[in-house]
């Protein structure tokens, strides 16, 4: 049983739970932590007599989903880990008893998950899990349009209407729209 620190109380006591707390709740729900930890752990490095001791599975794939949904570096995981209260709690990082992991650690965890294309593992477990709620996970496209400032469509070179552009009025400012469309991915 873990003893809580005094930091653990006063986030305790806010009273508005941030989007990210809300994402970070959400994908602990969902995300097949042991099922993932028991593709890994028979390539993870087991704890020897000597050196400084391997960091958990789990505590290691939460570090890498967060450099994966927040698209940092491994010095920014790192970072984000000593500011975020919301991280640490995601990732089980106590600082009153431990340091967080360093991005070295992150980067060999990532070249192991590299090395032996557990990624794709990964993915195929996430797939099976869906398959077991009788959910679908197909390739896809989302759409977003998004309200941009961009010149009118007929100041470019051939002097020509870009397809892809539109006008909209947004109160009594006409405005020029242009559709994104991105891939749509697990995280």
């Amino acid at each position: 049983m873990k003893q809580t620190s005094f930091a653990d109380v006063e986030f305790a006591k806010k009273k508005r739970v941030t989007r990210r707390e809300k994402f970070l709740g959400e994908m602990d729900r969902i995300v097949p932590w042991a099922r993932w930890t028991a593709l890994i752990e028979p390539l993870y490095p087991k704890s020897g007599r000597v050196g400084r001791q391997p960091i958990g599975v789990e505590r290691m794939l939460r570090m890498y989903c967060l450099q994966q949904w927040f698209s940092l570096s491994d010095e920014a995981v790192e970072d984000a880990l000593y500011d975020s209260q919301a991280l640490r709690q995601f990732v089980g990082v106590d600082l009153s008893q431990e340091s967080a992991p360093d991005a070295t650690t992150l980067l060999k965890f990532r070249r192991l998950l590299e090395k032996h294309a557990l990624t794709a593992a990964m993915f195929d477990e996430v797939k099976a899990v869906l398959s077991e709620r009788g959910l679908l996970m197909r390739e896809g496209t989302m759409v977003d349009a998004t309200l941009i400032a961009a010149p009118s469509s007929t100041k470019n070179k051939g002097k020509s209407r870009d397809p892809e552009m539109h006008q909209t009025k947004k109160g009594n400012e006409w405005r020029v729209s242009r559709t994104q469309a991105e891939s749509a991915m697990l995280y």
